[in-house]
């Protein structure tokens, strides 16, 4: 494809938004219009989901377009194999030279994964065992743990100023590539991708914005559990003392995330800004998803790692003038593996050979056949960190308007989506669904086994430890790494 046709491409990636807290997807509160305007000149895709709920295998199977299990990549400390070629290989095969600015969460001393360029890293170290990350009086709040939810409210989390580093390069990036255009030094349409930490725990927002939904945003939907809680769910909610929420902890966390959905719905809008003041938007493919969800108290449960909607799903809106229909809502199920092998196909780039991924292009354009889409999306919860002695294998197939969550060594659940969409009533044991619970229980098993996957993770569990202390004790300097000082953390108040 040439350079006349080739569009731009900017992927903008946040951490940890749930689609439930966008404008687009029905939210009455926040306020998000940047992407909310995204939404109506595109496509807003209501049944997306993440590879993984958790951020790493997610992340990295959104690059390769492989599911965690074909990357080997299950836990937030697996090091993606430098030589599985990536999203940024393709395009780069296909002439674009594919730029990132923040957030991409890979481990290992391969820190571009087929991106020719950084403009800002990660927080964290490259390496397994290498310098932590010091957050000062927010120490403990990023992870799974009620004390993100104690120490909740107005303050300043260092993610924020991470990000408005990245948008600061990503419009600086912009702008160069504009100048570079008009002299003539540019020629080829650019490829930025874009990677937010927002809106991830700490539960933490700075005044204006917290401050625009305190007294607005209430209790969730559904703050307790089923009556017959999944044994697995039941042991999350005591090994997280989410137990122990109160209500004050439960609306300060949820006034803060709204607050940082907004504040990421701002810088996106800086981003966009620069797009159009350059007069690029009009052959610019934009692409906003996120990497996981967060249950945001729903079902008595926080931050992620179950296969719940609030969790699993993912936003996802698609905008590219003059290809893509405006205000259309795309009602397909897709995944991340999915969206991969979507925007190589819009960009005219090889395919990824290895890849699990489908191109959805026909589908977001309104131009497929009938039954020419299979409505499927895997999700993989596989660990043995946030789970119990002997670890958790795990995996869940939406397939159709049904969800099935496959515990390994423990009873399914299933959900009906269309007469069920808050999953309140699992079906796993319902005579009437014993068909349905069979042939999803045989789609889940097919190519994946969790006996080798309980395997594999042992073995890298034992490769880590050795990884782990080369790290420690060499020190090795991290090539890509965000300088996160404790101070840009505080917390002011209650709130």
């Amino acid at each position: 494809m040439g350079d006349d046709v080739r569009p731009n491409l900017l992927y903008i990636h946040s951490d940890q938004h749930s689609p439930l807290v966008l404008g687009c997807y029905g939210d009455p509160v926040v306020r998000t219009p940047n992407l909310d305007r995204l939404a109506r000149e595109g496509v807003l895709f209501e049944s997306a989901y993440c590879p993984s709920p958790i951020c790493v295998p997610s992340r990295m199977s959104a690059l390769t377009g492989r599911h965690p299990h074909q990357n080997q990549v299950w836990t937030n400390e697996h090091i993606l194999d430098s030589g599985i070629p990536t999203l940024a290989h393709a395009l780069g095969a296909a002439g674009y030279r594919p730029v990132i600015a923040g957030r991409m969460h890979a481990l290992g001393p391969d820190q571009l994964h087929g991106y020719v360029e950084r403009l800002v890293g990660d927080h964290g170290s490259n390496y397994i065992g290498g310098v932590p990350v010091d957050r000062g009086t927010l120490s403990g709040t990023a992870g799974p743990d009620h004390i993100s939810l104690e120490r909740s409210g107005i303050g300043q989390s260092a993610y924020q100023v991470h990000d408005e580093y990245v948008a600061a390069a990503a419009v600086d990036y912009l702008n160069r590539y504009a100048v570079a255009r008009r002299a003539g030094h540019e020629q080829g349409p650019f490829c930025l991708t874009v990677g937010l930490m927002l809106p991830h725990p700490p539960y933490v927002a700075r005044r204006q914005d917290y401050e625009v939904y305190q007294g607005r945003v209430g209790l969730p939907n559904h703050p307790e559990p089923p009556a017959e809680e999944h044994p697995f769910l039941a042991w999350w909610r005591r090994e997280t003392r989410a137990e122990f929420t109160t209500e004050q902890e439960a609306i300060r966390a949820r006034t803060a995330y709204w607050a940082l959905v907004a504040r990421v719905d701002a810088l996106v809008g800086q981003i966009l800004a620069a797009l159009e003041r350059h007069h690029q938007a009009d052959n610019t493919l934009i692409v906003y998803t996120s990497d996981h969800g967060d249950m945001l108290g729903e079902h008595g449960l926080w931050w992620k790692h179950t296969f719940y909607e609030a969790s699993a799903r993912v936003p996802l809106i698609m905008s590219w003038p003059g290809r893509l229909p405006r205000g259309a809502c795309c009602e397909r199920v897709v995944s991340a593996v999915d969206l991969n092998a979507t925007l190589l196909d819009a960009c005219g780039a090889p395919a990824l050979p290895n890849a699990a991924g489908r191109s959805f292009l026909a589908q977001a354009t309104g131009a497929d056949a009938p039954g020419a889409w299979e409505d499927v999306a895997f999700c993989d919860y596989c660990s043995d960190e946030y789970a119990p002695p002997g670890g958790c294998y795990q995996r869940m197939i939406r397939a159709g308007r049904w969800k099935l969550a496959y515990y390994h060594g423990q009873e399914p659940q299933l959900f009906d989506l269309q007469e069920d969409p808050d999953e309140r009533h699992d079906r796993a044991q319902d005579p009437a669904c014993r068909g349905v619970r069979e042939a999803l229980t045989e789609r889940v098993l097919d190519g994946w086994d969790p006996e080798w996957v309980r395997d594999a993770m042992a073995a890298k569990r034992a490769d880590n430890e050795v990884l782990r202390a080369w790290a420690r004790e060499v020190q090795p300097p991290d090539s890509y790494r965000w300088p996160l000082k404790p101070k840009m953390n505080r917390l002011e108040r209650d709130g």
